[in-house]
């Protein structure tokens, strides 16, 4: 009883110590907790790739071979370290035949996919910058038509990987985030997403998944970094100083534009049988005794150009793909245009909401929808497009919808909740 006694009359004497004492100690066995409950989500994980791996295969069949595109730079130079313990033991558990190519700087992936051998799938780990290098790469192979049919694994490593988002479930733990898309690919589950051509008048087209951005809040969220001293108040910093370097913040630019195209029915993946063979010399025999058919002339479709001066504070050319769905009949990007009468007051506080949400499209801002646009800005612009936070010299542009160009594995659920939604629009009409 006296130690006990003796035990807090220490505490109350030295209240400070102790104070600090207990805060490092709840920290410590929080930090410790964290550690443990990563490592229970890697062994989950690991014995569930194991399965995949004890899965024999025809001795007919060779085994699937896996090409990691990993960006070493992503996370602050943190990815190669969470890829390594975090998806790696994963893949090679699942029975692939995996190759990691790291890129060791900017623009890498492009050249590296122009020599990439034939491969089953294509991984991506990184953040949005690596994805849109490599859709790049990927897209303007010569064989680019037989290459955009491999199946593409997205593992997010970025400091923004908004992908992730469309393709797996919301979490917070970046190791379940990790694990579960590693997961996904192996599950085999797939989505078409749509792609934009983005072409300038001498450049090689440039390929986005998330889309283009160009105004004042692109700018200004590009230096919210370099205020970090300012701890959660740097959003806001940002914005307000930009307010007093230039105000108002215009963006001038002529838009022409093509409305939505009608979705064709999707090809179905299963192969046919094949027919018996009297059948076929059945066929055969008709075609050479018919008749052939009358070429009718078509008239060539007359394009309905649309055209429009824009004033705008930002412009934002996006694909549907952040929300999986469907049960679209039609194929378009979304154009928003966002009015340049916006006041100081309001700029700070949307700016800090489109640092969340970068394709949010305020009240007041003009909608549209097209399946291609041509983007003329005035001579003597300056600045820097954003395609998929992805930094390039502004200039004219032709934007093109490749409407479920690629294929990306995503966890199931995602899909089961694209289908539902599909069955229940068919209801409804």
């Amino acid at each position: 009883m006296a130690r006990v006694v003796g035990m807090f009359k220490t505490l109350r004497t030295h209240w400070k110590k102790s104070t600090v004492g207990v805060c490092l100690c709840a920290w410590g066995g929080s930090w410790v907790y964290g550690k443990h409950c990563d490592n229970l989500l890697r062994r989950a994980a690991c014995q569930e790739a194991q399965v995949f791996g004890n899965q024999s295969i025809p001795s007919s069949m060779q085994v699937k071979k896996a090409t990691v595109f990993l960006n070493p730079a992503a996370c602050k130079g943190k990815a190669r370290n969470l890829f390594e313990k975090n998806a790696a033991p994963i893949l090679h558990l699942s029975g692939l035949d995996v190759t990691i190519v790291k890129t060791d700087y900017e623009g890498q992936a492009k050249k590296l996919l122009e020599l990439m051998e034939n491969t089953d799938l294509i991984i991506i780990a990184g953040g949005d910058g690596t994805v849109q290098e490599v859709i790049t790469g990927l897209l303007r192979r010569a064989d680019e038509a037989a290459f955009s049919k491999i199946p593409i694994g997205f593992i997010p490593l970025g400091k923004t990987s908004t992908l992730s988002h469309t393709l797996y479930p919301e979490s917070t733990n970046q190791v379940q985030c990790i694990t579960n898309a590693t997961l996904a690919i192996l599950k085999g589950e797939t989505v078409p997403l749509d792609i934009l051509q983005i072409k300038g008048e001498k450049e090689q087209p440039v390929f986005a998944v998330t889309g283009l951005r160009w105004g004042s809040y692109r700018d200004t969220g590009v230096k919210v970094s370099k205020y970090w001293y300012l701890g959660p108040l740097k959003t806001k910093a940002a914005h307000l100083f930009s307010t007093l370097k230039k105000w108002p913040q215009k963006h001038q630019a002529s838009l022409m534009y093509l409305g939505p195209t009608e979705r064709p029915p999707e090809e179905s993946e299963e192969k046919l049988p094949r027919a018996p063979l009297y059948v076929r010399i059945y066929r055969r025999l008709l075609q050479y005794w018919s008749h052939p058919a009358k070429e009718v002339p078509q008239e060539a479709a007359h394009e309905a150009w649309k055209e429009m001066k824009l004033s705008t504070i930002e412009l934002s050319i996006t694909t549907r793909n952040r929300k999986l769905d469907l049960t679209h009949t039609e194929d378009f990007m979304n154009i928003c245009i966002e009015p340049d009468t916006v006041s100081k007051g309001n700029f700070i506080n949307r700016g800090s909401q489109k640092m969340l949400d970068p394709q949010m499209c305020p009240e007041g801002s003009l909608c549209l929808q097209a399946s291609k646009c041509i983007l003329k800005l005035p001579e003597g612009t300056e600045g820097f497009f954003g395609l998929d936070s992805e930094e390039y010299e502004a200039m004219p542009v032709e934007v093109k919808l490749l409407p479920r160009k690629l294929r990306f594995f995503c966890d199931p659920q995602r899909r089961k909740q694209g289908l539902q939604a599909a069955v229940k629009y068919q209801q409804l009409w």
